[in-house]
């Protein structure tokens, strides 16, 4: 199986290939599908086994054909280190599509 099997955005196909990825971990590949489908999902997986890439592929590709210039997805993170890691994942993984991801925490300024 390979991440075109989704019907992906070709920018994010794009994107995918061109950080070298050609299979989807095991939990994209149970994520995405449900996720592609609107519908939630509950996924424990380890440490860099691709969860994060689970939920922003399908974000970033629903986004990809709506409207621009509005809040249009919330990713909830429990640590401002995650947050940042979360937001670099939406940045990288959507680089071309001209969607834009911003962090938000108490205790700094923006």
């Amino acid at each position: 199986m390979s991440f075109e099997t989704f019907n992906l955005h070709p920018t994010l196909n794009a994107a995918l290939k061109s950080f070298g990825y050609k299979t989807p971990t095991p939990i994209q590949k149970q994520a995405i599908p449900k996720v592609l489908e609107g519908r939630d999902v509950l996924g424990l997986a380890q440490t860099g086994t691709g969860k994060t890439a689970a939920f922003a592929l399908p974000i970033l590709h629903r986004l990809s054909a709506g409207p621009r210039g509005l809040v249009r997805a919330l990713v909830v993170a429990p640590t401002r280190e995650l947050a940042e890691q979360i937001k670099e994942a939406f940045d990288d993984l959507g680089r071309g599509t001209g969607i834009r991801a911003a962090t938000v925490y108490g205790g700094v300024s923006m």
